[in-house]
């Protein structure tokens, strides 16, 4: 499918109704393309998603309204656009299930078909938790607060340089953005980078996120490109880059790639989420 034929970037239809067609699935291999990423991926991941509005009625018409967890492996054939999502969401708000058991079994069914994956999917009604996963930051050191130059706002991996240095570090910035490849919306980010190996120049590794301002690109890729980037040009010996984007249509989407096989992490929400 084509973005050009979807809803993107155009004015929506809201369903009133169940309506599993507005899902909009995205060939991952297409993008990959673009940046260089070999057919046999170099590494292990999944993106996560969380989903602020959801609602439905029960039997007797009364709304629920619930928080969603969605997670996928990267190496699935398609990813879910993120506007199709919302409003597949959107279209349970009218129609009536007999639990939230009914409705999960439903979402996962649905997404399985259209990225042809397993999905797992958490819904949690906000009267039924009192867990409250937020943390202001990433752990590691901010970058944020080197005083550079900045004037370019394109892609450039070459900023990306090493030392002699051999370290294991853990960094962080929160000034990633890039915007959607169709709608040119802002899409904000913090990002984080655990790797050993030769020490990453930190102002470089710096100006290199900030010139990602202008990009148009999907979240899921923009993890992908800066994970290409730092293999291509520091080489480093493990490397995992893990992203957590502000939340846009009550969705978040935080990508996670890493040459080590993914461990489960606990999905705590940054403070800007």
């Amino acid at each position: 499918m084509q973005p050009d034929k979807s809803e993107l970037g155009k004015q929506s239809r809201y369903d009133t109704e169940y309506n599993p067609d507005k899902l909009f699935p995205i060939p991952r291999k297409a993008n990959r393309d673009s940046i260089q990423v070999p057919e046999k991926l170099p590494f292990y991941g999944f993106d996560l998603w969380n989903h602020y509005e959801v609602s439905w009625l029960n039997e007797k018409g009364k709304p629920v309204v619930a928080l969603a967890e969605i997670i996928y492996n990267c190496e699935s054939l398609y990813l879910i656009e993120s506007k199709s999502m919302k409003l597949y969401f959107n279209s349970f708000n009218n129609t009536k299930f007999k639990d939230a058991e009914s409705l999960l079994a439903l979402i996962k069914k649905d997404l399985e078909i259209r990225i042809g994956a397993p999905v797992s999917i958490k819904l949690t009604q906000i009267n039924h938790t009192n867990e409250l996963k937020l943390t202001p930051r990433f752990e590691g050191i901010c970058l944020d607060d080197l005083d550079i130059d900045c004037s370019i706002y394109t892609t450039q991996p070459e900023f990306l340089k090493t030392e002699k240095e051999e370290v294991s570090e853990v960094l962080f910035s929160d000034l990633l953005k890039a915007n959607c490849l169709v709608t040119n919306q802002p899409d904000w980010g913090s990002l984080q980078i655990i790797y050993k190996g030769k020490k990453i120049n930190h102002e470089g590794l710096l100006r290199y996120i900030v010139s990602f301002r202008n990009t148009n690109e999907f979240a899921e890729l923009c993890v992908e490109r800066v994970f290409m980037d730092i293999m291509r040009q520091c080489k480093p010996k493990e490397l995992t880059v893990y992203a957590r984007f502000t939340r846009r249509g009550g969705l978040d989407i935080n990508p996670y790639r890493s040459t080590l096989k993914s461990e489960a992490i606990t999905d705590t929400r940054l403070v800007r989420q």
